[in-house]
């Protein structure tokens, strides 16, 4: 018995998360890097931060909560589609949420909460197959996104949009790459003979 890194792209994020937890939190230096601020802005630290806001968490608890359904859901994920079109997927996550965020709302934002509900989504889509919707992808939906969409006005500091925004976007790559599974075992580009 070994252990193994079996899911690359997942355990880096996670990993990631835990570090800047520690350099925010800890020795509270960089915060500004990892929370999105809620105005356009003109500098690196702003354009990172259109990403590095899922590396983000207010406390070890946001972490935790987050990082439990990512460690859990991720590798399947990851599993099925290959590190490189997850990493694509992730940051394609990050930059809709921060676009979508700054656009309507004037509060910051961090963590991977909208990670969360692209990889919930995601992995109740892994067995798509042609013109079938799944069952278990309907009550998924129904359940996690109509619970934020309940929550979406209550003054809880917790961001429902990304939430929503978050299993949008899992829904559409879901659906763009139904019947690409085991695409990580492929030699071929994860995307091509998209059309």
């Amino acid at each position: 018995m070994k252990i193994t890194f079996n899911s690359p792209v997942i355990l880096s994020f996670s990993f990631l998360c835990v570090i800047v937890l520690l350099i925010t939190n800890y020795l509270n230096i960089m915060q500004g890097w990892f929370t999105l601020q809620p105005f356009w802005g003109n500098s690196f630290k702003f354009y990172f931060s259109l990403f590095g806001h899922t590396l983000g968490h207010a406390n070890i608890e946001h972490l935790i909560g987050n990082l439990s359904f990512v460690l859990l859901l991720g590798p399947v994920v990851e599993k099925k589609y290959g590190s490189k079109l997850l990493l694509i997927m992730l940051l394609t996550t990050a930059l809709v949420t921060a676009i979508i965020h700054i656009t309507f709302f004037d509060i910051g934002l961090l963590g991977a909460s909208g990670i969360v509900f692209m990889l919930i989504i995601l992995t109740s889509l892994v067995d798509i197959k042609n013109k079938e919707i799944p069952l278990t992808f309907i009550l998924v939906s129904v359940i996690f996104i109509g619970k934020e969409l309940l929550s979406v006005m209550d003054n809880d500091n917790i961001s429902q949009t990304a939430h929503i925004i978050g299993g949008a976007v899992g829904g559409v790559f879901g659906f763009i790459f139904t019947n690409k599974s085991k695409l990580s075992k492929s030699n071929t580009n994860p995307l091509q003979g998209l059309k």
